[in-house]
């Protein structure tokens, strides 16, 4: 098989037996259709049409001039990502047999920036909510998403994926469907719960036409009773965020990290948190510990006789 029919091979494989979610996928097929073209480009000893390198002519020199020709143009953290993406590839490949070893294995990760996430102060957060009208029907809609984002710490691509079914309002719980397709419960606070049920009340003659008696459907519609995408969801933040003067790049993972980082301030343990976001690592949480102790490190230095 070609190098570009393998690569086809292995994002069906990501997509339906591993569970990868949506945004993965693209981000993979984009890396690997990158990779591809640099191998296109170099074209020498090739046993492919259209000129590129033969699996067995890719090797380690030449992935590592691959990845050094990506530094000054990505993030690191883009780098690292695409080298994933590489090494995954050809531990496939590798796996059916089609190579003795894996070329990329021994590519050393690129030392990623350090990373302190973007988040607003509570009284910002609370300002940030106010924002949308509540008199009409979408600013219930958009208020309902700014509390659940913030009170249930969701994905955007999470909250997207929401359906009516997946809020147990007595229990004050939400079903979530993450990463690897895999569920977890979180709690949603009553604030949040409240304008949630004002926004379902308000669309229910319309979801009745839609989806009929049941009422299964997404939880958050667009003007056209579709599911509200995850751009859409970006959208709004990022308006709610200018009009308020709130932050210039606010994001729905900006609310993300406020959430983690008001649980931390507030005393939650890091392992709940972890729970709570459905992280597999507890390293990937431990970014939020660097907030919260820069401001312990301010309440010591001022509180402290002999911090001076």
């Amino acid at each position: 098989m070609m190098v570009a029919e393998l690569i086809d091979s292995f994002i069906e494989a990501i997509k339906y037996q591993k569970g990868y979610s949506p945004h993965t996928v693209r981000n993979y097929r984009i890396d690997l259709q990158q990779f591809h073209n640099f191998l296109m480009e170099k074209g020498k000893g090739s046993k492919e049409k259209e000129g590129c390198p033969g699996l067995e002519a890719v090797d380690f020199p030449m992935i590592r001039e691959y990845f050094g020709s990506l530094f000054g143009k990505y993030r690191r953290s883009t780098i690292a990502r695409k080298l994933s993406a590489v090494r995954s590839f050809f531990a496939f490949v590798e796996k059916r047999g089609l190579l003795a070893h894996n070329p990329s294995a021994d590519i050393s990760s690129p030392k990623l920036e350090k990373y302190i996430p973007t988040y607003l102060p509570v009284d910002e957060m609370f300002r940030l909510l106010q924002r949308p009208d509540t008199s009409q029907i979408l600013g219930k809609r958009d208020r309902a998403i700014l509390e659940v984002l913030y009170s249930c710490g969701l994905r955007v691509s999470e909250l997207s994926g929401l359906d009516t079914g997946d809020v147990d309002s007595k229990g004050r719980l939400v079903k979530v469907l993450g990463k690897g397709n895999k569920e977890r419960i979180v709690p949603i606070g009553r604030e949040a719960l409240k304008a949630l049920e004002d926004y379902l009340k308000k669309t229910l003659e319309v979801r009745k036409k839609i989806f009929g008696p049941g009422l299964e459907g997404p939880l958050f519609m667009n003007a056209r009773g579709g599911r509200l995408t995850t751009r859409s969801v970006g959208k709004l933040v990022k308006k709610y965020g200018r009009e308020g003067r709130t932050m210039l790049d606010i994001s729905p993972h900006a609310l993300r990290h406020t959430f983690a980082t008001h649980l931390l301030d507030g005393g939650a343990d890091l392992r709940a948190v972890q729970e709570l976001l459905g992280h597999v690592s507890l390293s990937t949480t431990q970014k939020y510990t660097h907030v919260s102790l820069d401001k312990l490190t301010e309440i010591y230095d001022k509180a402290h006789p002999r911090s001076k």
